[in-house]
Parts: C-alpha cells; structure tokens; sequence
C-alpha cells in the first residue's frame, strides 16, 4: 500500500459506519454545465468554467467528501460531433472515462433539451452497462410542465435510475445528488487523503486557469487552437513562487489578438490568472506569460499527452 493509500484509509477509518467510495463520471453535450457542477459538488475549484464550448479538454477528477462517502467526480470533455484530430481525443476521453466509472451521470441543459448531440449520448449510453442517473440542469430557467416532459422523454429512450432537477449555478437540488450517490457507491475504502480535492497536478491546474482567462477575454475573437503549458515552477525564498507560461497558437495572425494592442490583452491574462493561483496557493506568485507559435500543433502528440489525451490516429 502507498503512502497515500495509507492516509486515505486512516483518513476513512476514523469516520462511523462503513465507508463508501466509487467514481462518477459526468458527461454530456458541451456547455451543458458539467465543470460548473464539479466545482459546485466538490466546493472548490478543480475544473475551469467559459462560456466557450469545449473548454474541457481531458478529465479532471474532483474528490468530495460527503457522509461516509468519498466521491470522485470524473468531469469529461463534452461530447460532440467530432471534426478535428483534438475533437477526437476528447470525444474518445469521454466515453472512455463513462466506462471506467462506477456510475454515470448524465447532465442535460434543460433549456436545450435533447436536441442536437443529447439525443446522439442517450443512444451511445445504451452500450454502457453501468448504472446511470439523469441530471436536469438550469432548471430555473424552464417551468415545470416543460422540465417534467423533458425527464419523461429522456427516461423513455434509457431507464435511468433516478432523475433529478438541479441548477448547477445556485446549487438547487445538489444535496438531493449528493445524498443518493454517497448512499450508492460500493462499500470500500477512500482512494485519497480526505483533504485532497483533485487529482491534477499542480503545474497543470495552473495552465487550465491561464487557459480560462485566456478564453474568457478573448471569447470570440480567439479560435480554440490554443493551448497553454506551464513550463518552469520555482518556490522562492521569500515563500512566493514564479511560474513561466506558454500559450502555443497556431498562426502569426492569432498572436496580435493574444497579446492585444501595447500588451493591453495579455497583461489583463496574466494578473486575472495570478490573482486566481495565489489565491489557490496561498501565496504570492509571480507569473510570466509567452506567446509562441507553433503551426499545427494539434496534430503534434506531445501535445495531446501534455493535455493528458490520447493521441489518436
């Protein structure tokens, strides 16, 4: 057993009554609110929020503690028609994260409903065997002839579980998910240390929050060949921290609105982003932002294994 592994089971053995733990993976189409609803779940910060469809990328495990239960979310990219090299690899990363879970949860906007590629998930759900609950989201957005005709159309192609109406946003309904999944996951010892909420490295986690800001300064005028990577982390003596960043863009072109006009667009990147990760890390950073070009870089696998994605062929 691994240090880790010891911890966590001290950590469980010191909770009444047998322990649970599993994990979740949460898919859906894009933008129906999956990251927003592991931050919530979790009750910090473990997945990066835009406006921006596809703004997950790869899955990021979020570890929440409730009850006797240690629940570990797997918040996987959106799933959608693929038609680029990297759209693959998040579709693929998706579904393969649904059927290495334990239970799956299937997040729908109820304002879109099942049109477009909810109606594509339900009929790829039915190959999967593990159990599966219906999450209706954004509910106070829609009234409640419209929310129940939703849930009965969507039980009617997949015999799920248990449906629930949530808002992922004010967090309505989320204590009734909680309370059922840590009720169903297998009896068993927690995976992580009870204070650990994700599993993503650091480094990593820093480069998905300079991405964030990245996509919501530059919402529509930046495509989504970008991509950023932390690539020097250096604790100081004074108990701060610097940090370089590249964001890699594919043409010259894209790099002007990255770095805006007299540096305006990047300066405001880097203090939203480094305002954020000292908050994270509780101490001051110092963060360096580059901007580099790197042409077709979504078809470069050391790219892809950076992101954590299978690089398919």
């Amino acid at each position: 057993m691994t240090q880790e592994e010891d911890i966590a089971a001290e950590a469980a053995a010191e909770t009444s009554g047998p322990t649970h733990s599993g994990f979740v993976a949460l898919i859906g189409p894009t933008n129906a609110g999956k990251s927003t609803l592991v931050n919530r779940l979790v009750g910090a910060k473990v997945s990066i929020v835009s406006h921006k469809v596809q703004t997950t990328r790869a899955i990021v495990r979020g570890i929440a503690i409730h009850d006797n239960a240690q629940i570990v979310f797997m918040d996987t990219p959106g799933i959608f028609k693929p038609r680029r090299r990297l759209d693959r690899a998040m579709v693929t990363s998706a579904w393969g994260g649904a059927r290495d879970a334990d239970l799956i949860v299937l997040l729908i906007d109820s304002e879109r409903g099942l049109r477009g590629d909810a109606e594509a998930i339900l009929e790829g759900l039915k190959e999967v065997r593990q159990p599966k609950i219906l999450l209706l989201n954004k509910i106070d957005r829609v009234n409640r002839e419209d929310l129940l005709a939703l849930a009965a159309a969507a039980n009617e192609k997949i015999a799920f579980d248990r449906t629930f109406m949530i808002s992922a946003e004010n967090g309505s309904g989320c204590d009734d998910v909680m309370d059922y999944l840590a009720a169903t996951l297998p009896e068993g010892p927690w995976y992580y240390p009870e204070n650990q909420i994700s599993d993503l490295p650091m480094r990593q986690l820093a480069a998905e929050i300079t991405r964030e800001k990245l996509f919501l300064r530059l919402h529509q005028e930046l495509p989504y060949a970008s991509h950023v990577e932390t690539e020097k982390w250096e604790e100081r003596k004074d108990g701060s921290v610097r940090i370089e960043q590249v964001i890699y863009l594919e043409r010259d072109s894209q790099k002007k609105i990255a770095l805006g006009k007299g540096g305006e667009t990047i300066k405001a990147i880097s203090t939203a982003s480094r305002k954020e990760l000292s908050e994270i890390l509780e101490q001051p950073v110092h963060l360096f932002l580059f901007v580099k070009v790197r042409e077709n870089w979504g078809d470069d696998p050391e790219r892809f294994r950076e992101m954590g994605l299978d690089f398919p062929k």
